[in-house]
């Protein structure tokens, strides 16, 4: 083969893996207001992955930018290696700007999917899914979630197949306010 159609066939690959997909039995809530979402967001609780191993106190703000966008910020700190981490990306909306339906990306054009499952009242609580069953997120205003709550996000994600056994819960022991 040549050079030329090494590099097309690796760009249709690429191009198929920064498309967003969503898991069966997925549904991004409906009448979301992006404006309300904004902001930052305490991470509670997670499916351990690559990108967030050996971190607390996570982190993640959502504010607009000047490229029609949101801007992603996520923080934790690494207790291993006993440092703040962070990485800033961005987010878009994957269809209609009222259904919870995102891709967020922090490695140039590959994205992934961001699907807001459920909130609670207020946008004070959030279940995020991603794309697959191995990434799934509770999110907070706060550092900790009711009990009421995080009931209903746990029966919620074990009725779409999440194993909500290996949910990591997130300690925030530490502050870290310059990013």
């Amino acid at each position: 083969m040549s050079k030329r159609t090494n590099i097309i066939g690796l760009m249709a690959i690429a191009m198929l893996y920064s498309c967003a997909s969503i898991p069966e039995n997925v549904q991004p809530i409906k009448h979301f207001e992006v404006r309300r979402y904004l902001g930052k967001w305490y991470e509670v609780a997670r499916l351990d992955h690559k990108q967030e191993r050996n971190l607390n106190n996570v982190t993640a703000e959502y504010r607009f930018n000047e490229y029609g966008t949101i801007s992603v910020f996520n923080s934790g700190y690494n207790y291993i290696d006993r440092k703040w981490e962070s990485a800033t990306g961005k987010a878009k909306f994957s269809g209609d700007s009222s259904v919870g339906a995102l891709k967020v990306s922090f490695f140039g054009p590959f994205y992934s999917g961001y699907y807001v499952i459920a909130l609670g009242e207020g946008y004070q609580y959030a279940l995020v899914a991603g794309d697959n069953l191995k990434y799934l997120w509770i999110l907070s205003r706060t550092t900790t979630i009711p009990d009421s709550v995080r009931k209903d996000y746990l029966q919620k994600a074990g009725q779409i197949g999440y194993d909500t056994s290996q949910l990591i819960w997130v300690e925030h022991d530490k502050q870290h306010t310059d990013h």
